[in-house]
């Protein structure tokens, strides 16, 4: 299942960033060669970005591409490496859950209820911040994974 998601977030980063180089191209050519500059391009481009960014985010941190301090981890045996790594999901996990998760999820009833718009593209502003629970949910459903095989080779090298 994680190669599939892995596969479908490949797929689907690598289709917002075409959008977004299409998209900033088009403003560029817009207004340097037509003299009109595009409506909505400015904003799409950040909403792009913000998706993007926070996918992507939820990606590198499946694929363990994040930025790690593991000075401490350095010093430690090989049993308690697994413990420290499973301790810091835990915190990976939480602070995605607590976060992203509610408190996106929050924010993205909240626009709803308010009725908030953007002002070029006229969609919800709440569609913007949606990026922030899915985020959520695939940074939790990665670290669960890491726990659940830290776990597994836990208990197969102590037998």
């Amino acid at each position: 299942m994680r190669k599939k998601i892995d596969n479908f977030l490949e797929k689907g980063l690598s289709i917002l960033l075409l959008i977004m180089v299409i998209n900033v191209l088009w403003q560029v050519i817009s207004r340097y060669i037509f003299n009109k500059p595009s409506i909505f391009t400015d904003e799409l481009a950040r909403y792009l970005l913000i998706w993007i960014g926070l996918i992507g985010a939820a990606y590198g941190s499946g694929k363990k591409a994040h930025v790690s301090i593991d000075l401490l981890k350095q010093n430690l045996s090989k049993q308690y490496k697994k413990t420290h790594n499973i301790f810091v999901n835990i915190i990976v996990f939480l602070f995605a859950f607590l976060a992203l998760i509610i408190g996106g999820t929050r924010l993205v009833i909240i626009s709803f209820q308010l009725e908030q718009t953007s002002s070029a593209m006229h969609i919800p502003i709440a569609y913007v911040y949606l990026a922030l629970p899915i985020s959520g949910l695939l940074i939790c459903f990665y670290a669960i994974s890491d726990i659940i095989n830290n776990l597994k080779s836990c208990s197969s090298s102590t037998l």
